[in-house]
C-alpha cells in the first residue's frame, strides 16, 4: 500500500505566551504525493514556516496529525530522507571561512558526527551532487565569493548530498535576482525529474504558478489546494480574499524551455 509522502489532517497550532494566544493555522488538511511539486503560498504571517516546522518537528503539533511515508512524524526516524534549505540559509555566504565543498560535505554530518573523517564514498557523492546541480567549477572556491544564485545552488547541494527523496525550501529566493531566481527554477526542474517531491514555501505566486504542478494556499486556513492550471483560473476577488488585500495574479511565464 502506497502512502502520501505528507499527510496532514486537523492540523491546528496557537501560539502562546503569558498575555495572548495568536493562532497560527486552523484545521489544515492536506497531501502531497510522491514526486510532486507543490507551491505553499500566501500573504506575510500566513502560517506557511509554522507548517513547515511543524512537519519537521520543529515545532511540536497541539492538535491534528502528520505523517511522514505513513508514519506519524514524532515517530519518524528517517530525517535523512528530507533535505531542507530554510529562509535564513542565505546568511550562510556571509563571511563563512569555508569552500564549497565544504559547506555541501557538512550536510553528511547529521548522519556521521560532527568529527568523523569523510571517506571515499561521501566524496563520490561530493562530485555527483556538485555535477547534479552544474557547480563542480565552483567546488574549490569561498562560499563568501559567491553570488546569491550560485550560493543558493551550494545551499541545495548541501541539502541533498544525502540523498534525500524530499526536498523543502522555506522562501528561497528572497534576495537573488531575476536571472539567478530562473536558474534555481531550472535546477528545481531537473530535481523534479529525478523524481524528488518538492514542498516549496514562497510569497512570488506570479512565478511559482508557472513551474510547480500544484498549489496550496494557506492563510491561517488552507483555502485551495489544486493543480496550478486551477490556481491561474481562480478570480481576482477570491484572491483578494485569501490575502486580505486586493491582489492580481500575474504569470510570468518565463521562457524556460527545460519545462516544457
Amino acid at each position: 500500500m502506497t502512502h502520501p509522502v505528507f499527510e496532514i489532517k486537523n492540523l491546528s497550532y496557537t501560539y502562546k505566551d503569558k498575555l495572548e494566544q495568536t493562532p497560527a493555522l486552523k484545521d489544515i488538511n492536506l497531501e502531497i504525493d510522491k514526486g510532486d511539486f507543490v507551491a505553499l503560498v500566501g500573504p506575510n504571517g500566513s502560517g506557511k514556516t509554522t507548517l513547515i516546522k511543524l512537519i519537521l518537528g520543529v515545532l511540536k503539533s497541539q492538535q491534528g496529525e502528520i505523517y511522514i511515508n505513513g508514519k506519524k512524524s514524532r515517530k519518524y526516524a528517517a530525517w535523512n530522507e528530507i533535505g531542507y534549505v530554510s529562509q535564513k540559509s542565505n546568511s550562510f555566504q556571509k563571511g563563512f571561512p569555508a569552500t564549497v565543498s565544504e559547506v555541501i560535505l557538512s550536510g553528511l554530518t547529521k548522519g556521521k558526527g560532527l568529527f568523523k573523517r569523510f571517506n571515499k564514498d561521501d566524496k563520490k557523492k561530493l562530485l555527483d551532487v556538485l555535477d547534479l546541480l552544474d557547480i563542480s567549477d565552483l567546488k574549490d572556491k569561498n562560499i563568501s565569493l559567491l553570488s546569491g544564485g550560485q550560493t543558493q545552488r551550494v545551499l541545495i547541494a548541501r541539502a541533498l548530498i544525502n540523498n534525500p527523496t524530499i526536498l523543502v525550501l522555506d522562501e528561497p529566493t528572497v534576495g537573488i535576482d531575476t536571472k539567478h531566481v530562473k536558474e534555481f527554477y531550472e535546477v528545481l526542474f531537473k530535481l523534479k525529474q529525478e523524481h524528488v517531491t518538492i514542498l516549496l514555501v514562497t510569497h512570488d505566486i506570479g512565478v511559482v504558478v508557472d513551474h510547480a504542478d500544484e498549489v496550496a494556499c494557506l492563510n491561517e486556513h488552507l483555502h485551495f489546494h489544486g493543480t496550478n492550471q486551477e490556481f491561474k483560473h481562480l478570480g481576482e476577488a477570491e484572491l483578494s480574499k485569501i490575502y486580505g488585500f486586493p491582489l492580481q495574479l500575474v504569470s510570468h511565464d518565463h521562457d524556460r524551455e527545460c519545462c516544457s
